[in-house]
């Protein structure tokens, strides 16, 4: 029994050890969905440190443009380039560190400089020669400026707007986080994050999401511009369908009105659905950012500080509206494209009732003329019998005067005699005639 166990378990042993040799084939996207775990990696962060981070708009070609130009940046400056994604890069910069990432309609660039403080000047020039030789990748939109700091928390009213103002404690205490929001000079909105016991991991995770907060915070109030375009479109679309039902229910509406008011549905609802093709994406895109700025303010914990407003008060009384103003727009869009349907369905209905009407009143006329005409031809089938017994009748009185001289008969009398006979064999010849017709 022993030599048995020992057996078996050198066979268990060889077979995870992968001596066996078993080879299974792998799933196309493998790969990709264990490493997606892994892509977004924290970064281990100590005090003091800077965090800039811009984020740009792009579609599908301009960020294949974008990687291309960060390949020739690395590869010219001979960066080490530590990502294992080609939509993920860390990149070891002299004095910093890189973080580009790929999202699914924005890209971002995160630099990490530790030991760098408000103060420090060759900040601006190190950045800024970098992102002028990398090349911008689409239009901008974000610039977050994040200090990290573990000394005494200084008078936020004297670094911040106090009207704008948020700040809040996080992750129980151990951390606060200010910002007012405000674009400063160079066009960044500055964060300040004091560490008070954060160790490195768990601060590189909260400036994480700090960063996150803000970008997603951006993003998602970018359907609200597009709502204040749409809005007037919106409106007049329902104005004109307010009157087009007037106009259906005013009982004065004929065929050509109602074509001509189908038409001016059928145009009303392509607008509308060219503007709810257009808006639908950034609207369903708004909402979904703005439940990622919510999960990542849920994340920190917020804790309120100094009495001024957390990060997700100041928010909710800002971005919420926004977000309500949105959905309540893509609501209207989705209904008046719906009433518009009915409409253009009822208007059709209608107009196909009034083609039966015009129809059955031509068929009606139409089986009219057809029995005037079977009456005239009635009585012209009477007046061809009476005229061709006439002639028939005209040339037997003259086959009996021929014969008068022969026989004793009188071609009068005999004439006259014949005529009834000549009628019925006429009536039962047309009769059949026509009999034979109508069976063919």
């Amino acid at each position: 029994m022993a030599a048995i166990n020992e057996g078996e378990n050198s066979s268990c042993t060889d077979l995870l050890s992968g001596d066996a040799g078993l080879a299974l084939a792998p799933h196309a996207e493998r790969n990709a969905v264990l490493s997606e775990l892994h892509a977004r990696p924290f970064e281990a962060v100590t005090s003091p440190c800077r965090a800039i981070r811009f984020a740009f708009l792009t579609d599908a070609a301009q960020m294949n443009a974008n990687a291309e130009a960060l390949t020739r940046f690395c590869a010219a400056r001979r960066l080490a380039d530590l990502s294992t994604t080609a939509k993920h890069r860390r990149i070891a910069l002299p004095g910093a560190i890189l973080r580009w990432e790929q999202h699914s309609e924005f890209t971002t660039y995160t630099w990490l400089l530790e030991g760098a403080t408000a103060e420090d000047s060759t900040l601006p020039a190190i950045i800024a020669n970098a992102m002028t030789e990398i090349g911008q990748p689409g239009p901008h939109l974000v610039s977050i400026d994040l200090r990290v700091e573990s000394s005494d928390t200084p008078d936020l009213a004297q670094l911040f707007d106090p009207s704008s103002l948020a700040a809040s404690q996080v992750l129980g205490g151990h951390a606060t986080v200010a910002t007012d929001f405000q674009i400063n000079a160079g066009g960044f909105v500055r964060f300040l994050l004091w560490n008070r016991g954060l160790t490195p991991i768990e601060t590189g995770g909260l400036v994480l999401r700090i960063l996150e907060i803000e970008t997603y915070r951006c993003f998602a109030l970018l359907g609200l511009p597009q709502a204040h375009r749409i809005t007037p479109v919106i409106r007049n679309a329902e104005d004109r369908l307010t009157h087009i039902m007037t106009v259906m229910t005013s009982g004065g509406s004929g065929l050509e009105i109602n074509r001509e008011l189908l038409d001016e549905i059928t145009s009303l609802a392509a607008r509308v659905e060219a503007d709810a093709a257009i808006a639908g994406y950034r609207f369903a895109a708004s909402a979904a950012y703005d439940d990622i700025v919510r999960q990542r303010l849920e994340v920190i914990g917020e804790k309120s500080f100094d009495g001024w407003p957390t990060l997700a008060e100041f928010l909710g009384r800002r971005l919420n509206p926004a977000m309500r103003t949105c959905q309540t727009l893509n609501t209207r869009m989705h209904d008046l494209n719906n009433k518009l349907t009915r409409a253009a369905n009822l208007l059709r209905t209608r107009i196909d009732v009034e083609i039966e009407q015009q129809n059955r009143d031509l068929l009606s006329a139409m089986s009219e003329r057809a029995r005037m005409q079977l009456r005239l031809q009635q009585t012209v089938e009477g007046l061809s019998v009476a005229a061709i017994s006439y002639y028939v009748a005209s040339l037997l009185h003259y086959v009996f005067e021929s014969v008068e001289h022969y026989l004793p008969v009188n071609a009068t009398v005999a004439t006259g005699i014949s005529i009834p006979f000549v009628v019925i064999v006429l009536t039962i010849l047309l009769w059949r005639v026509k009999r034979s017709h109508g069976h063919a």
